[in-house]
């Protein structure tokens, strides 16, 4: 689409046209009108918020006349080109961003130098970009704009080499880097090297200072691969710190070619979940007893989010740190607004929010936030529907997220896991039971297996599978004794097994750790409370001691 407009924000604003008629926007309050209008989402703003932000210390009528006046100059001004940039009307007055060309270099300047206007609601708005003026970066071309932070830890995968074998096995070494690959590429939490690109590095020895300048990477899994006969397969695998050049850890996989080679391969998916689990743990040491400011950053969400989960008031806090200032530092990551998003639906439900209605808000304007940025992306729409089904308690437009984000990433395990729940609650118990165990099987290499056997325990307990329950929340629990909810589920699970018992004791450690817990705040705020799987959670809770 040609362009019509051309509009500089950093270093003194200009506003003109670049087609005829030639025009040039001079007054101070219409080139504000036009940056507040191309900084905002699809270049949209309310009249009543370009009224209060320019004309704020007007009475109300007189900010109405004030903005008709402008847009009366404008339209004077640029002629023909007014309605075919603009579109105003009673409620809204818009920019259209395809025909607009912004010129000049991002952070060239001050944002907006030089404009003087005395309106506080208007010098406020200004002040916020001009400490973060990274968020505007992405209106400007690629080929201006430095380049963003990169906010995840990025992998490269090499092939591993046949040491031992026909040469034709090199094909194997391939296949297998490629499907380590695939898996690792299901992660929110790591930037993969795609698999055409590592296989430029087949030789003898890892060329580390190759993966580090070529690549891009932090980390580099490498390895060798032995057969022996025409079943043995034995592979050796690292995975290496590049920066330093440190071996993280060695795996030693042996079977038969077949184990290799299957659609749910043994080995790989060891592999796998040892890259993630090794991710995670070396980002959470890192960043600890160290000033944020001094963090890379690739480190800070992924540490963020690990703190997030380890359940602990502390690290809890010290996570929503790193993952505000990940956003500070790129605030057109829209994950990363997205797992902010996720710490106020978990501080609300571990007990520690002590405004439920203000963190329900910040939780919803998060992965509002996210969605404006990359309205398509689907971890996004998910962590919304948690937002919606368990906070904001709307089953139904939780459900449409899920399905959306489904829609768009059938591997989407975290859609598929809080999906499950969301049917566990209205006591859809196949559907439940269904939806986790597809979540298990693209399950996460990040720091959450506790979570996703947490919530399919919820799933087996809305279908009162209780063994099953239990065998989840212990396998949760021995990796995560500090989750609330896995507790409610073994409490539950034990009781209508018959074990009053171990329930009371499990009810024991549940009230340690929250002692202010109790049923009735507990189905209050639950949005499944008039639904028979949360009634017999309640049952096996009073039953088992909990007031």
């Amino acid at each position: 689409m040609a362009k019509v407009l051309e509009i500089n924000l950093f270093g003194a604003c200009i506003v003109r046209g670049v087609s005829d008629p030639i025009f040039e926007i001079t007054g101070a309050k219409h080139r504000a009108l036009f940056a507040l209008l191309a900084t905002a989402p699809f270049g949209r703003r309310t009249r009543s918020f370009l009224q209060d932000t320019l004309w704020g210390t007007s009475c109300f009528d007189a900010g109405r006349q004030s903005l008709r006046r402008a847009l009366s100059d404008i339209k004077a001004l640029m002629g023909a080109q007014y309605e075919r940039l603009l579109t105003v009307n009673n409620a809204e007055i818009s920019l259209d961003l395809e025909a607009v060309h912004f010129i000049g270099r991002p952070g060239g300047g001050e944002f907006l130098e030089g404009i003087d206007i005395r309106d506080n609601e208007f010098n406020d708005w200004l002040r916020g970009i001009r400490q973060t003026p990274e968020q505007l970066y992405s209106l400007f071309s690629a080929s201006t704009q430095p380049p963003p932070p990169k906010l995840l830890p990025t992998v490269a995968v090499l092939p591993f080499r046949v040491v031992q074998g026909d040469p034709q096995h090199a094909v194997l070494g391939d296949w297998l880097a490629e499907e380590i690959c695939r898996s690792l590429s299901r992660s929110n939490l790591m930037a993969v090297i795609s698999h055409l690109s590592t296989r430029e590095f087949t030789k003898a020895y890892v060329d580390i200072t190759g993966v580090r300048d070529v690549l891009n990477a932090d980390y580099c899994v490498s390895g060798s691969l032995r057969v022996e006969g025409a079943e043995a397969v034995a592979l050796d695998v690292d995975c290496i710190d590049v920066s330093s050049g440190r071996i993280l850890w060695t795996r030693h996989c042996f079977g038969r070619l077949t184990d290799f080679m299957g659609v749910a391969s043994l080995p790989v998916n060891d592999v796998v979940r040892a890259i993630g689990q090794t991710l995670a743990s070396e980002a959470v040491l890192h960043v600890q007893g160290r000033e944020i400011s001094s963090l890379s950053d690739h480190d800070l969400l992924i540490a963020g989010v690990g703190l997030m989960h380890q359940l602990k008031l502390a690290s809890f806090a010290r996570s929503r740190q790193l993952i505000e200032e990940a956003i500070r530092r790129a605030p057109r990551a829209a994950e990363a607004h997205a797992w902010l998003g996720e710490w106020y639906v978990m501080s609300v439900f571990n007990g520690w929010s002590t405004d439920r209605a203000r963190d329900t808000q910040m939780a919803q304007d998060c992965t509002a936030r996210a969605l404006d940025i990359e309205p398509e992306n689907s971890f996004c729409l998910t962590i919304d529907g948690v937002v919606n089904n368990t906070l904001r308690l709307q089953m139904d437009v939780a459900e449409a997220r899920f399905d959306a984000a489904l829609d768009r990433n059938p591997n989407e395990a975290m859609a598929w896991l809080l999906s499950g729940v969301l049917f566990a609650f209205r006591d859809e118990a196949t559907e439940a039971v269904r939806r986790v165990e597809t979540a298990m099987r693209r399950s996460p290499i990040d720091p959450f297996g506790y979570f996703f056997s947490s919530l399919a325990a919820s799933a087996y307990v809305s279908a009162e599978n209780y063994p099953k329950a239990l065998q989840l929340a212990d396998a949760s629990l021995a990796r995560n004794d500090r989750h609330a909810s896995t507790l409610r589920v073994k409490i539950c699970a034990l009781h209508h097994m018959g074990q009053p018992g171990p329930a009371r004791e499990t009810a024991a450690i549940l009230m340690h750790q929250q002692p202010d817990f109790t049923v009735a705040a507990y189905l209050k705020n639950h949005p499944a409370a008039d639904f028979k799987g949360t009634r017999n959670v309640c049952q096996a809770l009073l039953a088992s001691g909990v007031p």
